[in-house]
């Protein structure tokens, strides 16, 4: 009976020993979460420097770091349509130091590719929808056409005739022009190129007569005379090209494709340190420096709460794998 007696206090002492360990370990997790951040935090974006999300990213984290008085560093990891940044962040530490900031291409790719080297469902814990995009349709100067009903005529007179350039197979601006193509009922060939440049300037010289695109990347030829901008895929006009009109209101009626730039971190990540990251950003998007310059990014400001990025990050990920199937892309290895 004394034996036992002392293995039951043993236990009990050991028990509260651990207890005690968890309630440290939590109170420090909490006191860290609150110091947010201590240290250097790490931004990856997984596409090349001098590309629109990275001018983006390095204009909005060198705000942030005037404003917390820590470096937020940009890490440039490129390759496999965005997938290594992403794999590099899902694999990182949960503690709110390095983080991704990417385009809704993230929520494309678990439907495009047959195997990711992570889960994008699971992996990545989504903080903020920094901003909203749309695109635009470009035509080159060969095809003779002024506007979209123009568009339209010119890809039904012939169809398979007219081709259009995009940033790759399985790319936003592939899967919004099959969109377009089933909501008009067209007949288009699409040629991929690997990336915004060498698509616009296909487009620029003529070898496709239109393309799907972010404003970004022509609205300096379009100043210019290269090209026209004929219709965007918003729901409303943009400032910065207001003599655009809509796709809707041309002619394919409630047809709309908005895009965003999101910021995740890795799944673990205190939901406390989340909402400081979102603040943080949201803060920024605010102010008159980048308030300034979001037009002609072809953006829009949003700082969403991480519980409705999250939401709407699973949304997008059930539509874009229904688009990826109806316009009957085969997977890519």
């Amino acid at each position: 009976m004394k034996y036992s007696f002392n293995t039951g206090v043993f236990k009990i002492k050991n028990g509260l020993f651990y207890l005690s360990s968890i309630l440290i370990t939590l109170a420090m997790n909490g006191a860290s979460a609150q110091n947010w951040p201590v240290k250097p935090v790490r931004i990856v974006v997984p596409f090349p420097a001098g590309g629109a999300v990275d001018t983006v990213t390095r204009n909005l984290s060198q705000q942030i770091s005037e404003s917390l008085k820590q470096p937020f560093l940009i890490e440039n990891k490129p390759g496999a349509g965005a997938i290594i940044g992403a794999d590099t962040v899902a694999k990182s530490n949960p503690d709110g130091y390095t983080l991704l900031l990417t385009t809704h291409g993230l929520a494309i790719a678990p439907s495009l590719y047959k195997k990711l080297p992570f889960d994008a469902k699971k992996d990545l814990t989504a903080v903020t929808q920094i901003m909203s995009s749309y695109l635009v349709l470009a035509v080159g100067p060969t095809i003779g056409v002024n506007n979209f009903s123009d568009f339209l005529n010119a890809a039904r007179v012939k169809p398979n005739s007219l081709n259009y350039g995009s940033t790759g197979l399985g790319s936003a601006p592939h899967l919004v022009m099959e969109l377009l193509k089933q909501s008009a009922n067209l007949e288009l060939t699409h040629i991929p190129y690997k990336g915004d440049a060498p698509m616009n300037q296909a487009l620029l010289s003529g070898y496709v007569g239109a393309a799907i695109s972010p404003l970004s990347g022509v609205i300096n030829p379009m100043h210019a005379g290269k090209l026209k901008i004929i219709a965007m895929t918003g729901t409303k006009r943009s400032e910065a090209i207001p003599d655009v009109p809509t796709i809707s209101e041309s002619g394919v009626p409630n047809f709309e494709h908005t895009g965003w730039l999101g910021l995740f971190a890795p799944a673990g990540t205190q939901l406390l340190i989340a909402r400081k990251i979102q603040a943080e950003f949201t803060k920024v998007l605010n102010s008159p420096e980048i308030k300034g310059k979001l037009p002609n990014w072809g953006y829009e400001a949003v700082g969403s709460t991480p519980e409705n990025f999250s939401v709407k990050y699973q949304q997008d990920l059930l539509s874009y794998a229904k688009a990826i199937k109806d316009a009957h892309i085969e997977l890519q290895d």
